[in-house]
């Protein structure tokens, strides 16, 4: 999800639910150690609880990484493990470390020793290229969690480093759920959390209902949050009762408001707003007032709300 959860699409998924477990963009190690750690790790306290997911490969960084995570308050620190993209694999990250779990134990004992009170995590694939994944999976699992992480989430598919573009590594491996759930049962005392091909709650509760400890929505949660998130506090968590969508839209006025005194532009924000009324009558105005206004020099919070005057009107009429 680079370049997708930022703050402000974080700002306003929690908005949209208040249980769920938000995870910031991936960012490496050496990014945190050496770049701008305010743009990359800033966060609203309003999000939490929201995990850190970091990339890389040497344990001496991602355990200083990890410390100035804490210090800016993340509660978790994600490896990631799954990401197929060239950059990454250039980099020795990502879904690659799949074939190095020893060094992936390296990593995460480093993490661990430096995140205090914070849990660290690892995401990763079933596998990549030729391994089998019945074979290498459990000895993946095995070997990390013996250096002390006890909650992993696995996108499954195989990751094809070598052939597939990362969007086809995302579409075109097969999804087995089946391994996954083997996984849990042969490692009860872990937290598994499935990821990958999870396009709707009904979905997710599924998985849930077979024993699984979570679930993770990734692309489908962005492009229609509301069919996610609304209902998840009420239909997962047994909590609140669903949210409506035209209030968040009036509560996140303020927050564009800050954003913008301090020199933001409109369509940062706006650009992660476009699906929040997928599927509604006024959806397809709703998005080309946002997309074709928001880019203006001195657009406001009034381009908000006349894009939502639209879906109030269609709602009344």
């Amino acid at each position: 999800m680079m370049d997708w959860t930022d703050r402000h699409c974080r700002y306003l998924h929690r908005l949209l639910s208040r249980e769920v477990l938000l995870y910031t963009e991936m960012v490496t190690a050496m990014a945190v150690i050496h770049g701008d750690r305010d743009r990359l790790l800033g966060f609203d306290p309003a999000e939490q609880p929201v995990a850190l997911q970091l990339g890389g490969a040497e344990p001496d960084q991602l355990a200083q990484a990890t410390a100035i995570a804490v210090e800016y308050g993340y509660r978790e620190v994600n490896l990631n493990v799954g990401c197929p993209s060239d950059r990454v694999q250039s980099g020795r990250f990502g879904a690659i470390l799949m074939q190095e779990p020893a060094l992936v134990g390296d990593c995460v004992q480093a993490m661990i020793e430096a995140a205090g009170a914070a849990q660290i995590t690892v995401k990763c694939r079933i596998g990549v290229d030729r391994q089998k994944p019945a074979e290498i999976l459990p000895d993946f699992l095995q070997t990390v969690s013996a250096r002390g992480v006890n909650s992993f989430t696995i996108h499954a598919r195989m990751a094809w480093l070598d052939g597939l573009s990362p969007k086809e590594n995302r579409d075109i491996p097969p999804l087995d759920y089946n391994l996954v759930h083997r996984m849990k049962a042969q490692f009860p005392a872990l937290e598994i959390i499935l990821n990958g091909g999870i396009s709707s709650l009904d979905l997710a509760l599924e998985q849930l209902d077979k024993g699984l400890d979570g679930v993770m929505i990734g692309r489908a949660a962005y492009h229609d949050p509301a069919s996610i998130l609304t209902s998840a506090d009420r239909r997962i968590f047994q909590t609140h009762s669903d949210t409506n969508v035209e209030q968040v839209v009036i509560q996140m006025l303020p927050y564009i408001e800050r954003h913008l005194a301090k020199g933001g532009r409109l369509n940062q924000i706006t650009r992660h707003m476009l699906g929040l009324f997928l599927g509604r009558p006024g959806a397809r105005i709703w998005r080309r007032v946002l997309s074709e206004k928001s880019h203006e020099a001195n657009a406001g919070p009034e381009v908000v709300q006349e894009a939502l005057s639209h879906i109030t009107r269609l709602k009344e009429s």
